[in-house]
């Protein structure tokens, strides 16, 4: 059974209901949960919190059984901080976050496919990177 990283994205189209994105996210995430182990990391639980007042609400909405929470890797840390310099070097403005490196980064040094639809930026930056995308 092969990890697949899931970005906030996806899981926030799934918990708002997104008008747009909810029946696809929400079909990848199942059709993907039944064959892969779903993983997050701190970055995407960190996005996804903002939308919560409780822990316990987020936790029962990211539930152990369906997303294994796993730690990033140091490596993971410098090769986020290295495409970030690249991005901004190339003109990126700073409304792409640091966070988003890092979790492509997470994907990249893991060699986990990314579930995404923020493929664009990526594609750029991790050029190498398997990307699963709704």
């Amino acid at each position: 059974m092969a990890d697949i990283l899931v970005d906030s994205n996806i899981l926030l189209d799934v918990l708002t209901n997104d008008p747009h994105w909810f029946e696809r996210s929400a079909a990848t995430l199942a059709r993907l949960g039944a064959d892969h182990e779903l993983v997050i990391n701190p970055i995407v639980y960190a996005e996804v919190s903002v939308g919560f007042d409780r822990i316990e609400d987020l936790d029962a909405a990211l539930p152990d059984e369906f997303f294994r929470r796993e730690a990033l890797p140091w490596e993971a840390a410098f090769l986020a901080g290295k495409c970030f310099v690249k991005y901004r070097r190339a003109g990126g403005a700073r409304r792409a976050p640091l966070p988003d490196f890092y979790i492509g980064a997470h994907a990249a040094v893991r060699g986990m496919p990314l579930l995404t639809r923020d493929a664009g930026r990526y594609r750029t930056y991790f050029p190498k990177l398997e990307l699963v995308v709704p």
